[in-house]
This record gives structure tokens, C-alpha cells and sequence, in this order.
């Protein structure tokens, strides 16, 4: 069970170090394939956002980085630089950390205190109870990157099109598009904004005209427009930066689905209730309540603990190293030391 929800982690945004470790975080990340290790002795000759170029046996090796990447499961991938410009470096060394390694170890949480007792029925079964500090602090926040696509199709009427020259729409609806009606990377998008603007074409009856619209057309010879507008819009519940547009055209394809358009959105995700949280134990549990911290069971030292679990989920899972690894964790805090 253990493996099964480590796998389900989700990628925070300042991952740390556990405490107690097992001794194959290393070789964990090492066989996941997430870090960039050098192939060779050298020197850092350049580094940027993007790429290393490292300098060793008389060439110049260039090692791209992954930034900003959307997983299959809508996380963020992201690899942070580890050497410096100008250092020596030898054969095998890690020069990135990934989305969810620190010093090139596995990190896929928090050290936080932990206390397991019955709170007023509100951790019955696997529910947890939480402290604010978790949320005010951002200590379990993390960016997920969606994806929003749309398809252009050729229809009986017509082909449809992209276009920001919507007259009835509002002109704050449209600030965040480009002339092409896309929205522009870079912008700051939340529920109901459009992200492309796209109309079709459709039949109209002339008896179904408005009064204006007969009237311009029989004085003026001008040609009432019959085109829906079917623009893509942010759905409820999304909000955030614009990473990445992608204009996708099918060349020699089918004229039922010329042209895609992607958007790619990041989005920050705070811990809340029903959300799930598990330990290296198997212990997992649904957040059932955010308590303020002048409310959670505080210590002798007047901290107050963060986490509260089910002391019954010890006898009904029968894993007793995690109150080993609680008991190891908190001496370890206090020595500031590492156990493994």
C-alpha cells in the first residue's frame, strides 16, 4: 500500500528532506531517470534557465532542462540547477535536482508534527484534521499545469474561424487576446475568460431576422452575419498564467478537423479539505477539517502539532513503524540531524 500512494503524490511547490530515511532515496531517483548526471569529468562552461553546456574530453556537451512541463497527470515537471557557472565536476555527478528530489534524494513532502488522538469525532476513521499553518504557509501548496484545446471543422456552411471581431461581446472579454483571438502567453486568465475566440458558421430563416437586421438589409444591401459564437472559455474552478499556446496545423489531413489550439495553464493548489494525505506507512487519510492553531492539541513547549490522526488506524492497519519513524522524526528535529 505503501508504494501505491507514494506513487499518487503529488509534486509540491518547496519540497524538503525526510528526517527518518530508508536508505534508497539515492537510488530511487537515480533509476527514475528525473536527474541530469554528468557523462564525464569537466567544467560548467554556461548555464541558464534552460540548458547546461559542460566542457570535458576536448567537447562541449549541451544538457537541456525541463521547464515547466505538463505530466499525465496534469502535475508540474521542473528540473532546478544544482552546479554553478565554473565549477569541476566529476563523472557521475548530479547537476539537476527534479521536481520532487532535493540533493539528489527523493522528497515528496513535509516534515510536520503529527499527534494521534481522538479530536470531538472529527478524525473518526480516516479522516485528519490539519492546522491553518499548513495553508497560510504554504507548506503543502503545488502548481498543476492543464490543458484547454479546441478544433477548428469545416462545415456544410462554411469553415470555422478564429477571430477576436465579435461586436456584442464586452471589450474586457477581449482584452486578453492577440489579433489572431487567442489569448497572449504571459496573461493572467480566471473563470469564464475566454482563452480563443471562434465562431461558426450557421442557417438563419430570414423570417427570423430582427426588425434592424431586415431593415439594413433591404435599404443598405448589407448582409447580416450568421455565425455562433462558439469561443473556448476557462471553466469553473480554473484560474491562472498562461505558460503556453500552441497553433497546431494539419497539413495533406482531413478538412473535418484542420487546426488545434492548445493552452497550456498553470495553476497553484492549495491544501483543502477532502484533499488526501498519506505517509510512508501506509497511513493515508481525507482531510476533514482545517482547524485554526490556537485550536490544535499543542505540546509542552506550547507547539502546536499540525496533523491529527486516528490512534485506531495503528491496530486496524497493524503498521507500528510509523509511530517508530514519529517518535525517530521528532528526536531528530531537535538534534537537527538526519536518521537513516
Amino acid at each position: 500500500m505503501s508504494p501505491s500512494m507514494q506513487r499518487q503524490a503529488t509534486s509540491l511547490s518547496r519540497s524538503k528532506k525526510c528526517i527518518v530515511g530508508t536508505g534508497l532515496e539515492r537510488q530511487t531517483t537515480l533509476d527514475s531517470g528525473a536527474l541530469a548526471i554528468a557523462e564525464c569529468e569537466g567544467r560548467i562552461v554556461y548555464t541558464n534557465t534552460y540548458k547546461i553546456l559542460l566542457e570535458g574530453n576536448g567537447d562541449i556537451l549541451s544538457i537541456s532542462l525541463v521547464i515547466l512541463k505538463r505530466s499525465n497527470k496534469n502535475t508540474c515537471l521542473h528540473q532546478k540547477l544544482r552546479v554553478p557557472q565554473g565549477k569541476c565536476i566529476k563523472k557521475g555527478q548530479i547537476l539537476v535536482d527534479g521536481a520532487a528530489t532535493i540533493g539528489g534524494e527523493l522528497a515528496l513532502g513535509k516534515n510536520v508534527l503529527v499527534a494521534y488522538m481522538p479530536w470531538e469525532g472529527y478524525n473518526f476513521e480516516n479522516a485528519v484534521l490539519i492546522s491553518e499553518r499548513l495553508v497560510f504557509e504554504h507548506i503543502y501548496t503545488s502548481f498543476h499545469i492543464r490543458k484547454y484545446e479546441i478544433h477548428t471543422h469545416v462545415t456544410s456552411q462554411g469553415p470555422e474561424k478564429v477571430t477576436n471581431e465579435i461586436s456584442h461581446l464586452e471589450a474586457h472579454l477581449l482584452c486578453n487576446l492577440d489579433k489572431k483571438g487567442i489569448v497572449m502567453l504571459g496573461s493572467w486568465v480566471e473563470t469564464g475568460d475566454i482563452l480563443m475566440d471562434k465562431v461558426t458558421p450557421q442557417v438563419v430563416k430570414e423570417s427570423l431576422y430582427a426588425p434592424k437586421d431586415r431593415l439594413l438589409q433591404a435599404i443598405l444591401g448589407i448582409q447580416v452575419s450568421t455565425s455562433k459564437e462558439t469561443c473556448l472559455k476557462l471553466p469553473i474552478g480554473g484560474k491562472g498564467r498562461v505558460i503556453d499556446v500552441r497553433w497546431i496545423q494539419k497539413r495533406g489531413g482531413s478538412s473535418y478537423n484542420s487546426e488545434t489550439v492548445r493552452v497550456y495553464i498553470s495553476q497553484k493548489c492549495e491544501i483543502k479539505v477532502c484533499d488526501k494525505v498519506a505517509g510512508r506507512h501506509g497511513n493515508k487519510g481525507i482531510i476533514s477539517k482545517i482547524l485554526p492553531r490556537q485550536d490544535m492539541p499543542y505540546l509542552q513547549d506550547e507547539r502546536s502539532v499540525d496533523m491529527v490522526f486516528n490512534p485506531l488506524g495503528l491496530s486496524s492497519r497493524m503498521n507500528i513503524g510509523q509511530i517508530v519513524e514519529c517518535s525517530l522524526g521528532l528526536a531528530g528535529s531537535l538534534l537537527d540531524r538526519h536518521i537513516e
